[in-house]
């Protein structure tokens, strides 16, 4: 199964489409956890400008329920507005904000990971596959592709 989460009108053929209204293929509110997939079922999830209208309290939650619901060697493809332009502070939907060092502390290896995923409750670990910064009208955005480890 692939999942496009947040998807709004933006479908992708080959994926479930889920947001919080239609016309997506499955309506939930991805913000309330569990999500109604199994654990270990999901083999692709495209995350496109989604994260960051979840709270910002709940960025370790929705980073351990991605990691949940994805199998071994999963792929996860976010794409997310960072906090170096406007992109991010602009829309008055954002509820959390993000940096591309906001992955360290989800990706196995990096010191911030290790040293702070068991207090702070982080069960998600990842290996970062790619990352890329870019702008599109001038509003800076990371891409970056992560692998599951489980």
């Amino acid at each position: 199964m692939k999942l496009n989460l947040g998807c709004g009108d933006r479908h992708q053929a080959g994926y479930v489409n889920v947001d919080i209204c239609e016309p997506a293929d499955i309506v939930f509110d991805l913000s309330q956890f569990p999500w109604p997939w199994e654990t270990s079922s999901v083999d692709e999830v495209i995350s496109d400008d989604f994260i960051e209208h979840i709270e910002g309290d709940k960025k370790i939650a929705l980073m351990n329920e991605l990691h949940r619901v994805l199998v071994p060697d999963g792929l996860l493809k976010i794409q997310v507005p960072t906090t170096d332009g406007p992109g991010a502070w602009c829309d008055p939907t954002h509820k959390s904000w993000w940096h591309q060092n906001s992955f360290w502390y989800y990706t196995k290896g990096n010191p911030a990971y290790e040293r702070f995923h068991k207090p702070y409750g982080i069960t998600a670990c990842f290996h970062v596959q790619t990352e890329k910064l870019w702008e599109w009208e001038g509003m800076p955005l990371l891409t970056l592709e992560l692998r599951a480890v489980k």
